[in-house]
């Protein structure tokens, strides 16, 4: 039996799928929570994911409606509900395979949810180094996308100088124009997309968004 436990997964099915799940539950790598509809939103667990059948799939609680759904399938023929969850199971379960895929739609889901990033009104998705507004969207370098990134996390504008030595990572004696034809080129690419002409800032103290 595993005792730390990095993935927690809410099951929401029927009582003897339950006592079922709670019979194999020592083979889990991840610890499994058995939930009712009435699950309140302050729930003290932070869930990863949900397990769900055929007759509570659309019993999903408000607030862990967003979570992967893992669907077991007591009916063969549930295409229209198979295609409400990111993996699907029919019964007799393997319960290595259940429980691979589980972890693995976990590990895939929080990678996805620390690589998308909201500022203002776009999506930067640090993956895949693309800028999104609405349907347009921005191809920009990695060092463009820690450039924003920092600009979003500071809470003060960010000088030329340290741009240019911990974004850029240039020498010091690197004169500071090299860095104003980088965002020049950066800014000149969001306005061409997004006809934004503000989304980074030139104050008097350095660059901001």
């Amino acid at each position: 039996m595993h005792n730390n436990y990095s993935v927690n997964v809410a099951c929401l099915c029927d009582k003897n799928f339950n006592k079922y799940l709670e019979e194999i539950k020592s083979f889990f790598t991840f610890k499994m929570l058995i939930i009712d509809r009435d699950i309140k939103n302050d729930t003290l667990f932070n869930f990863d994911a949900i397990i769900v059948d055929s007759e509570t799939i659309n019993k999903i609680p408000e607030n862990l409606k967003e979570l992967p759904k893992i669907l077991i399938k007591k009916n063969q023929n549930l295409k229209n509900e198979t295609n409400l969850a990111e993996i699907s199971f029919k019964l007799p379960l393997n319960i290595f395979k259940f429980n691979k895929e589980i972890v693995e739609l976990c590990k895939k889901s929080e990678f996805h949810k620390n690589s998308v990033i909201k500022i203002k009104d776009y999506t930067l998705d640090k993956n895949a180094r693309v800028l999104k507004k609405g349907e347009k969207t921005l191809k920009i370098t990695e060092k463009e996308i820690n450039f924003i990134c920092t600009l979003k996390n500071s809470k003060s504008p960010l000088s030329k100088k340290f741009i240019l030595e911990k974004i850029w990572l240039y020498s010091s004696g690197t004169e500071t124009h090299t860095i104003e034809t980088h965002i020049y080129r950066l800014r000149q690419k969001v306005k061409e997309i997004f006809g934004d002409h503000t989304f980074i800032k030139n104050i008097k103290n350095g660059y901001t968004l």
